[in-house]
């Protein structure tokens, strides 16, 4: 009986040391340090978790920083739709003064556009009437030019031709008299050789039998050039009894009448200084 007990009491701390032993056992396999799942220490893997734990930080507060702009941009936007405008927090007597204060600036704009355009329609008008005015003087001046025969000049008109009389010499008083009929007829301008006709111009007889005109000898053939109508200064030289036949039949000269669409007269004279005349003011 003894015996058994013995043994039992062996068999049970055998038991008890097989447990112990079976529990270690099984604590060193769970150690990480040991085993199947040792430990791991290169710096790749401490690198690799570091960069991974930024990232999440850095996207964490992107993305909580964009959440709190939106949450402040809907709450201002809220703010400002859900608020009540200016003119609503105004009391009547403040609406009031606002609306005479823009009705009389509305006034004061619509004088001042008036006085604008009326300024302008003067500035216009007087624009207008200093432009007439230069035209006015600018013909005044070329027509006093052409007159005066300090301008040339070129139009239609006739270019006579009279040549030396056989019976006699054409006389200063016949050439004075086809001067003064292509006047009559329209003549504007008129030059006998190279001298201009002007109001002044006088014509007479030389010692020679030849012609001056205002102190300058006249050549043959006697070259009359006339700016107007054509067929009136035409008709004034060959009517018949008139100056063309008349120095055909007592002078025996010939006389040619030409019409042209562009007489051109490049004698010009000097302007003559009055001592008598003045302008009345």
């Amino acid at each position: 009986m003894a015996r058994q007990n013995r043994h039992g009491r062996n068999r049970s701390r055998n038991t008890v040391s097989e447990l112990r032993e079976r529990s270690e056992e099984e604590r060193r396999n769970d150690d990480t340090a040991t085993g199947s799942f040792p430990q791991v220490h290169g710096r790749t893997g401490k690198r690799t978790l570091k960069g991974t734990s930024d990232f999440r930080i850095r996207a964490s507060s992107t993305i909580l920083i964009t959440l709190m702009c939106a949450l402040l941009g809907f709450g201002y936007m809220t703010q400002i739709n859900s608020g009540p405008s200016t003119y609503e927090t105004m009391s009547e007597d403040e609406l009031v003064r606002l609306i005479n204060e823009t009705s009389t600036q509305a006034q004061n704009l619509e004088q001042r556009k008036n006085q604008l355009s009326q300024q302008l329609s003067s500035l216009k008008a007087a624009a207008d009437q200093r432009e007439q005015a230069q035209r006015i003087a600018n013909q005044n001046k070329e027509t006093s030019g052409i007159i005066s025969g300090r301008l040339p000049a070129q139009g239609k008109g006739v270019i006579i031709t009279i040549g030396k009389g056989k019976d006699k010499d054409v006389d200063a008083s016949t050439m004075f008299t086809l001067i003064e009929e292509l006047r009559n007829a329209g003549a504007e301008v008129i030059s006998i050789n190279d001298v201009r006709v002007v109001t002044s111009t006088s014509i007479w007889d030389d010692e020679d039998g030849g012609l001056q005109c205002d102190g300058i000898p006249l050549t043959l053939p006697y070259t009359v050039r006339a700016i107007g109508n054509p067929s009136d200064l035409q008709n004034a030289v060959n009517i018949a009894g008139g100056i063309g036949s008349r120095l055909k039949v007592m002078y025996g000269a010939k006389v040619s009448v030409k019409q042209s669409d562009n007489v051109q007269i490049d004698a010009t004279r000097e302007p003559s200084t009055n001592n008598y005349a003045k302008t009345v003011e």
